[in-house]
């Protein structure tokens, strides 16, 4: 994975969520939030694998509506900062976080109804590799979001430490032809890039982000969106 050494220090870890989901980054939180209970609900007594699930954004939601959850991440520090956020939830008895290796999945095959990869993708050295992963221990679904290659990340990417890979929508087809993955939807969204909306006042960030959602409703500017959320199925 691009920048593993970075991503495991323990300032890193007590700083994630504040740099990122603090002021407007709190609409890039929702909506992800969002893409992922479109995707998955129902959630009661589902088994869900997320990899990648740093401090669990995603696990502790799921959790609280009824899912079985693992949270996987190569991280102890951001995973001791799940394990905290699951107990103050009141949602460690049906979560469970596991130090691991998106790479190599410790997990049987079709061990999970649904596996989610969020915020990970574009950091995959094997993209191909990892979906195959992905699909060896998932029964039924498989959600993971893309940056776009064809968009306003695009300016900003380079100057990233970690590297991110970005994606067109015809690599991500041929990807999920690969792994026998049926596509079920995807959804695109925020044509003003996730670096901007961090670093403004949510007060400042919202009408920015009324206006973004309208200019992405139009079919024409799915190509210019930052951010692709593919739910798919196996075959």
């Amino acid at each position: 994975m691009k920048g593993q050494e970075w991503y495991q220090a323990d300032d890193v870890a007590e700083e994630y969520d504040d740099k990122r989901f603090s002021q407007g980054g709190e609409l890039i939180d929702q909506r992800e939030k969002e893409a992922v209970l479109e995707a998955i609900t129902p959630l009661e007594d589902k088994d869900v694998l997320e990899i990648a699930c740093g401090t669990g954004r995603f696990t502790v939601m799921l959790a609280a509506q009824g899912a079985n959850v693992v949270g996987l991440d190569i991280s102890a520090a951001m995973l001791q900062r799940g394990r905290q956020k699951a107990k103050q939830a009141n949602v460690s008895e049906n979560l469970e976080f596991l130090r691991g290796d998106a790479g190599r999945l410790p997990f049987p095959d079709d061990h999970f109804d649904t596996v989610i990869a969020m915020r990970f993708f574009h950091l995959a050295d094997d993209p191909e590799g990892f979906l195959r992963e992905m699909r060896r221990v998932s029964r039924d679904q498989i959600v993971f979001d893309t940056f776009n290659r064809f968009s306003s990340r695009s300016i900003y990417n380079w100057a990233l430490p970690m590297g991110s890979r970005l994606y067109s929508k015809s690599e991500v087809s041929v990807l999920l032809a690969k792994t026998e993955l049926k596509l079920e939807d995807v959804e695109d969204d925020f044509i003003v890039p996730y670096g901007f909306y961090r670093s403004i006042p949510n007060a400042l960030a919202s009408p920015i982000r009324s206006l973004d959602t309208m200019i992405g409703e139009v079919a024409l500017t799915d190509h210019l969106a930052s951010v692709s959320y593919w739910n798919t199925r196996v075959r």
